[in-house]
């Protein structure tokens, strides 16, 4: 029997071996692998190869985990297929472009809560955010529960899924994005910023706030004015409040 902790997952599982590689070489869209790290099995090691090739997180897992997950036939391999299908970054930023749009992205630097992950979508949907960029690793990935905290708005959104965040953030500069950390670090706050122009905003992680690279490689850091005793906001409420902000400049 499958483990019953699992039971919602169980229709976006796939197991085995062919049935994961046939999966791979299709180009179907994979949230996570989950591969046996004790297993020498060279067909193991061609999957985990097409993975690091198409961004596809893996975790190399003893086989006691793989057991808990599913104790039918894995032969050393489970994958979660993805809820959505990810979109390329370079043809959301050039379609913003030739259509005469401003770009407007949302970048989140290691928010782990899936629930944050749908409410921010919720918002950035709203606000007419033409893409989410997330990173591949460390970071909640967009699960069932994410789409449904998220009211469906991640049926609609862009996600785009990226390995080297710092890179990202460097190819948005190139293609004329400014980079605006929301900060508490912030020396400007969000009303001081300029939203009419390409923009990406970062959004950090529920504890630690923004990674320092991406600190120190962003064009500005802005901080959400506050008067109360308690200095920070949940990160899916910081976020509506800055891309609303962002909102009313552009409607001016």
């Amino acid at each position: 029997m499958e483990n019953n902790r699992n039971k919602g997952a169980v229709k976006d599982m796939i197991y085995g071996i062919q049935p994961v590689l046939e999966a791979l070489q299709a180009g179907k869209e994979i949230d996570k692998l989950l591969i046996n790290r004790e297993s020498t099995n060279a067909q193991l090691a061609e999957i985990h190869r097409l993975a690091r090739e198409q961004n596809i997180p893996v975790s190399r897992v003893p086989e006691p985990k793989l057991m808990r997950v599913t104790r039918k036939n894995h032969q050393g391999v489970i994958a979660y297929m993805s809820v959505i299908s990810y979109a390329s970054l370079d043809n959301i930023i050039s379609s913003a472009y030739e259509t005469g749009q401003v770009p407007f992205v949302l970048v989140l630097d290691q928010v782990t809560d899936v629930r944050n992950l749908g409410a921010i979508a919720r918002s950035a949907e709203c606000a007419g955010v033409q893409a989410l960029i997330i990173p591949t690793k460390g970071a909640a990935q967009v699960t069932a529960d994410a789409v449904r905290t998220s009211a469906g708005a991640l049926n609609h959104i862009p996600v785009c899924r990226v390995e080297d965040l710092p890179e990202t953030i460097s190819y948005l500069q190139g293609c004329g994005l400014q980079v605006v950390g929301c900060t508490e670090k912030g020396e400007k706050t969000i009303h001081e910023m300029d939203f009419s122009v390409p923009t990406a905003i970062v959004m950090g992680n529920e504890e630690i706030g923004i990674s320092n690279t991406i600190l120190r490689t962003a064009d500005h850091l802005a901080k959400i004015p506050m008067n109360g005793k308690i200095n920070s906001l949940n990160v899916s409420v910081a976020s509506g409040i800055i891309l609303f902000e962002a909102v009313r400049q552009k409607s001016l």
